[in-house]
């Protein structure tokens, strides 16, 4: 069996430089281009990927993988910035490129991954939830897109079993410490010199509490799962968020 042949854009980033090194060093994988984010497009097609990692950041992400999409590139995202508007359009695109696939991945951390997926299990026992997100202030998004895609999935988890909004007796918050709502969550984001990216899922209800916390401390933490996302996404087509949906559950 040939190599997966990969191209990263955003290459020159921490994550872009740690992917391009994973790539480099993974079994069965070729790397055969590392674009910065000002390099021409162009350059994606005379390599021949087979899948491009796309690690740019938000302004540029969206025609970055409309471009690919459009060359029948299967992509594998890892930049936030994407709301239901963006990926309703990327969603159109797609569906005239049938054999094309997509993967916007919010968190490639395996941890991280297991977080939002026992939160989702979770958020039916308990009446109340909110998601404390840190990173370091270099981050240029918030709340991060891994606190967003967590509360999106206890809100639906909410929704089927049927609960009722989560109790909140706030009447007065002019400066806004209550944190953003996604989908009747509260999320808080905390920008933090020292900290890389911690998410902490808080749950509660009468006499108890459960919290559940993920910590990465290196971006390296996050390849396996890009690695994995690489290997399995050409068997895959049309539009999926979420790591989660690449794993076996």
């Amino acid at each position: 069996m040939n190599d997966i042949r990969v191209a990263v854009i955003g290459a020159q980033g921490r994550m872009g430089s740690n992917a391009v090194q994973a790539i480099e060093e993974a079994a069965g994988l070729e790397l055969v281009a590392a674009l910065g984010s000002s390099d021409p497009l162009e350059q994606v097609l005379d390599a021949r990927p087979d899948v491009v990692v796309e690690l740019t950041v938000p302004k540029s992400t969206e025609d970055n993988v409309r471009f690919l999409v459009e060359h029948d590139i299967d992509t594998v995202v890892g930049t936030t910035g994407w709301d239901a508007e963006r990926l309703g359009r990327l969603e159109e695109l797609l569906a005239g490129h049938p054999d094309t696939a997509v993967l916007i991945a919010p968190n490639f951390s395996i941890g991280a991954v297991l977080a939002m997926h026992f939160a989702e299990i979770a958020a039916k026992y308990f009446d109340s939830a909110e998601v404390v997100e840190i990173h370091h202030p270099r981050k240029l998004d918030a709340p991060s897109g891994t606190a967003v895609h967590t509360a999106q999935r206890i809100a639906e988890a909410r929704r089927a079993a049927g609960l009722p909004p989560v109790p909140d007796a706030t009447e007065s918050d002019p400066h806004g410490a209550r944190g953003a709502v996604i989908d009747g969550i509260h999320v808080h984001a905390v920008r933090q010199l020292g900290m890389n990216a911690s998410e902490e899922i808080h749950f509660g209800t009468t006499g108890e509490a459960l919290t559940v916390r993920t910590d990465t401390f290196s971006t390296t933490a996050f390849m396996p799962g890009i690695l994995t996302a690489v290997r399995a996404i050409g068997s895959r087509s049309g539009l999926s968020v979420g790591l989660e949906n690449y794993l076996t559950l």
